[in-house]
């Protein structure tokens, strides 16, 4: 089956056709009949002007399809025998429960989920000019800004399916958790739009760094807890061993898959590493290659996305992974973590919780172990001490790098960016811009004019009091202790 995504023509125009239409200049000025001064312009050509219109995407790509070695199974947490799709019940509806195990390659998007994916896609590809020219390189930059949704991040592209799939099968509440709170925010929207009732337990230290994430997802009708909270076991049991607990969102799941399992009426979603989830996101993906192919731009040398999950990594990646396996392109691929959350990089390969109280399916992945809580740095979506399990084997497969930076240079690269390109962005997606600096540093030295593809998964609006501390020179680099790391590795589930 053929992926559906094809060329339309200039009907509704994307987010960056319309800007074009009004970046305008003052050609001469005339007086109309009246009195009336009126004005014509002479259009401003946008950074991609000439390029064709893509659609959304009718279908969503499953790269286990086309994996050499498929992935290992998820274990069942007591038996520590493969899970049974049936075991998931509690916690999600049928339709993600098979999406989340299934082999086919590509899975139709409902008609009713594009029309509200319209509401902010196709998202903008833009190449990023100036920036090339402060740093002086050949390289061409491209980023793929998902900060036009309405929660600002890419997360809607899966909060809005799992709702609608939640609604249709007659769920009345949702929970889950959000660590800075760009997922809590899109299920809260998304919620909204359904019907839907929904819980959020947000990690401590972005609760309080990030009031206005909060403000968001309760004007979208959500109820938001401070995690670890009183109001869960596992929360209870947190806070009586630590008080100050900044929480990780290990802690926040294990809050909310606690409600889910207790109540029937209630059901469970999940804002990354899962497999249905980076299903989900693949629309980026495949817009991407399509508005590459319109740009004239032939293949990507270079993929380039931050890692916490790895929703936002995957979602961009994967296509271009699949037109490699089948040997259509050869780009390299870049994970890019914070020195504070290596889990890639330093992290273990192995089953592990998801969560942080033993409550989620054991899932062969990179970990740091379920007990780690990073140190609370301001990219507060990568602050997880595990990996998607796809994203993890297919980083053992050696499809993909990974390299770990601290917060320090990913905030300089980030004014650089703003500085150049306009749009503040949110502390996750700095990562990638470092690593992209980086890169493309080294064509300067080289000569070489590689294409560097960017994931730029949100903006930092409601993240200016990290800018704020940069900025005053109060920000400072954090690392994984050594002795801490090695006591959560060492509550690794022997498999």
């Amino acid at each position: 089956m053929a992926a559906a995504a094809t060329l339309r023509p200039a009907l509704p125009q994307g987010p960056e056709q319309r800007a074009s239409s009004l970046l305008c200049t003052p050609k001469h000025n005339r007086v109309a009949a009246g009195g009336r001064r009126s004005l014509s312009f002479a259009v401003r050509a946008s950074p991609n002007s000439g390029a064709k219109a893509v659609s959304i995407p009718k279908q969503w790509y499953n790269l286990v399809a086309d994996l050499p070695v498929k992935p290992p199974p998820p274990l069942h947490p007591q038996t520590h025998q493969p899970l049974d799709p049936s075991d998931l019940s509690p916690l999600f509806p049928d339709e993600l429960i098979r999406q989340e195990v299934t082999d086919e390659r590509f899975v139709d998007i409902p008609e009713e989920v594009i029309d509200v994916y319209k509401l902010w896609r196709p998202t903008p590809l833009i190449r990023a000019r100036r920036l090339e020219k402060l740093l002086g390189t050949p390289a061409k930059i491209y980023y793929k800004y998902e900060g036009t949704s309405p929660a600002g991040s890419h997360k809607p592209n899966t909060a809005v399916p799992q709702a609608w799939y939640n609604a249709v099968a007659g769920v009345k509440n949702v929970v889950t958790e959000t660590g800075a709170g760009q997922w809590g925010s899109a299920l809260s929207f998304a919620s909204s739009l359904f019907g839907l009732n929904c819980e959020v337990w947000q990690v401590r230290a972005s609760f309080d760094q990030k009031p206005y994430r909060r403000l968001m997802m309760e004007t979208w009708g959500a109820k938001v807890h401070a995690s670890p909270s009183p109001a869960t076991e596992a929360g209870k049991k947190i806070l009586a061993a630590d008080p100050s607990s900044p929480g990780s969102l290990g802690i926040a799941i294990s809050e909310a898959v606690e409600v889910a399992a207790k109540d029937a009426n209630t059901k469970y979603c999940l804002g990354s590493v899962l497999n249905h989830v980076l299903l989900h996101q693949t629309v980026i993906g495949e817009e991407c290659l399509e508005q590459l192919a319109a740009l004239g731009e032939a293949a990507p040398d270079v993929v380039v996305g931050c890692t916490g999950g790895g929703s936002n990594f995957g979602g961009l990646a994967f296509p271009f992974m699949r037109e490699k396996l089948a040997g259509r392109m050869s780009p390299e691929f870049m994970a890019v973590e914070p020195a504070a959350c290596p889990t890639l990089t330093k992290g273990v390969y192995a089953y592990d919780f998801g969560d942080t109280a033993g409550l989620t399916p054991l899932m062969k992945m990179h970990t740091l172990g379920h007990g780690f809580v990073p140190d609370p740095i301001h990219a507060g979506g990568l602050r997880y001490h595990g990996m998607a399990p796809l994203i993890s084997h297919v980083y053992e497969l050696g499809f993909m790098d990974a390299i770990a930076i601290q917060q320090t240079e990913c905030f300089e690269a980030a004014l650089k960016f703003a500085r150049t390109e306009g749009i503040i962005p949110a502390p996750e997606p700095t990562h990638a811009i470092a690593a992209a600096i980086r890169e493309a540093m080294e064509c300067k030295r080289t000569g070489e004019e590689k294409v560097i593809l960017m994931a730029m998964c949100g903006h930092g609006h409601f993240d200016l009091a990290a800018y704020e501390k940069y900025l005053r020179g109060d920000m400072v680099d954090l690392s994984h202790p050594a002795d801490k790391l090695e006591a959560s590795l060492a509550a690794v589930p022997k498999i």
